[in-house]
């Protein structure tokens, strides 16, 4: 058995008018959604904080690592950790060369209170007893960026709790 469409030009024309309608009314029924955006979640926090930075080079070179994984002793982007991250960034960006570890860095660096903190400032934290073991650069508004053990190069919110709890020093070099 054979069967045979005989559709001439004037139905092929109306199914076109057909799809082209039935496409215009689900593009615009899209248009009529409103998106709000909360400007109060912690990502529209930290985003902000990014965009109010003072140095464009510093923006540019944490959009450059976030993202980039831990690893300990990692200096690259195949895997950074917190000292080697805030190693690089200030000597990048400032022109500061601090020692390797997050220990000797909190060492070589004048303490401020954390309410005096300013953009390249650093925050220490100790997460396993008294000795510094992570170390964050401070941006503003209370957040910081940081190579995150589990998440890799973040920008965090310094106010959290389970920050508050570790922080140890806070400071400027020079």
């Amino acid at each position: 058995m054979e069967i045979t469409l005989n559709l001439t030009p004037y139905t092929i024309r109306l199914k076109n008018v057909f799809y082209l309608a039935a496409l215009i009314i689900f593009l615009s029924s899209c248009g009529t959604r409103k998106y709000t955006v909360r400007n109060d979640t912690k990502a529209s926090k930290a985003a902000d904080a990014m965009a109010n930075l003072k140095s464009k080079q510093l923006y540019r070179f944490i959009t450059d690592w976030t993202g980039v994984r831990y690893r300990f002793g990692g200096l690259d982007k195949s895997g950074i950790d917190c000292s080697g991250f805030a190693f690089l960034l200030e000597k990048e960006i400032y022109g500061v060369t601090l020692p390797r570890i997050s220990r000797d860095q909190a060492n070589a660096v004048r303490k401020k209170d954390i309410d005096n903190l300013k953009e390249g400032d650093l925050v220490f934290f100790s997460f396993g007893g008294n000795d510094v073991d992570h170390v964050g650069v401070y941006l503003n508004n209370g957040f910081f960026v940081h190579a995150s053990t589990t998440r890799g190069v973040i920008v965090d919110d310094l106010t959290l709790p389970a920050y508050q709890k570790v922080l140890v020093k806070s400071g400027s070099v020079n």
